[in-house]
């Protein structure tokens, strides 16, 4: 074989094998602080989020903070202590709707955090403005609403679908509205690095049962950035399990209608591609032998061979 000949083959296969590397290396890291929807106050919805080898949190939703902090630093993925990380890891809040087992964890601890913003939607940010931080429930640790202002938060309102920068990360956030039963909003949050992303739903119902379509425009949003294998992961909620009484969901999925809308969003990108896309279950309010149960009714109704992500307090996910 001749050098020039050699050589252009030894520079096709390096540009091959680095863009296999590319679409496959870790894009994100995620640390789960709470996994579960209600009841279990140690373990309420809250997930760390930071592009791979940054230490620049941003937490999605915030109903359990230093419990799973502690069980983060119990396994080694944080040094500790649970105070440093609480004011200088954690950059900043996603809330996703106002529900007290999404947001407990944060204001717990206001007293002993550090200055950073809440990013929300203006109805959000008006109940944790007018109802949360008030000086009767708890103290205004905000910017806004009550008097004496500590100024310790700064309300940052999201518009749906516009590009917001997640100050003191390398991550920026567009939201999405969602339907948490009638007449009240929750939030869709693609949190973007680079070009590539994480998709996290706080609390929603399926458009069948909420009587819109607001999955159905998320799913038009999203279906480009998977087709292009842009999209690392969905996170999801799926609170009961398909013995909940339909007209008793309050704004929440089964595993039959999770399969319902995720094959709305396979009929836009295609099964192969969808497959290469986590699928991240949240909000269980399930316990003991009904979280197996819904678990197994999980396994069992995922006919498009989803890759189904389980997530457990203080265990490190990496997309």
């Amino acid at each position: 074989m001749n050098k020039k000949l050699y050589f252009l083959l030894l520079i096709l296969f390096s540009l091959v094998f680095k863009h296999g590397y590319a679409q496959n290396q870790t894009s994100f890291k995620v640390i789960p602080l709470g996994t579960k929807g209600g009841l279990d106050e140690s373990n309420l919805s809250a997930y760390l989020v930071a592009p791979a080898g940054s230490e620049n949190f941003i937490c999605a939703d915030a109903g359990t903070i230093r419990h799973g902090i502690d069980i983060a630093i119990n396994n080694q993925l944080f040094r500790g202590p649970a105070d440093d990380v609480l004011k200088n890891k954690i950059k900043g809040y996603l809330i996703s709707h106002a529900h007290l087992d999404h947001v407990a964890g944060l204001i717990m601890n206001s007293p002993d955090d550090s200055k950073k913003n809440i990013y929300a939607i203006p109805s959000v940010t008006e109940v944790l403005r007018d109802k949360y931080f008030t000086w009767k429930a708890w103290a205004n640790f905000a910017n806004e609403g009550e008097l004496p202002r500590l100024g310790k938060y700064t309300y940052v309102r999201l518009k749906e679908n516009k590009k917001t920068d997640l100050a003191g990360t390398e991550m920026q956030v567009t939201p999405f509205l969602l339907s948490h039963g009638p007449g009240y909003e929750s939030t869709a949050f693609l949190i973007s690095h680079d070009n590539t992303s994480l998709l996290y739903l706080g609390d929603t119902g399926a458009d069948e049962i909420e009587k819109n379509t607001r999955l159905r425009k998320l799913w038009e949003q999203v279906a480009p950035l998977i087709i292009k294998n842009q999209l690392k992961a969905i996170f999801i909620e799926t609170s009961f399990s398909n013995k909940q009484p339909e007209n008793q969901l309050f704004g929440h999925l089964t595993p039959r209608l999770l399969m319902v809308e995720l094959n709305k969003l396979r009929q836009l990108t295609g099964q192969e591609a969808l497959q290469k896309v986590s699928i991240v279950i949240t909000h269980m309010k399930a316990w003991d032998k009904d979280e197996q149960y819904l678990v197994n009714e999980l396994k069992q109704v995922n006919s498009m061979d989803l890759k189904l992500v389980f997530p457990e307090q203080g265990q490190l996910l990496e997309f």
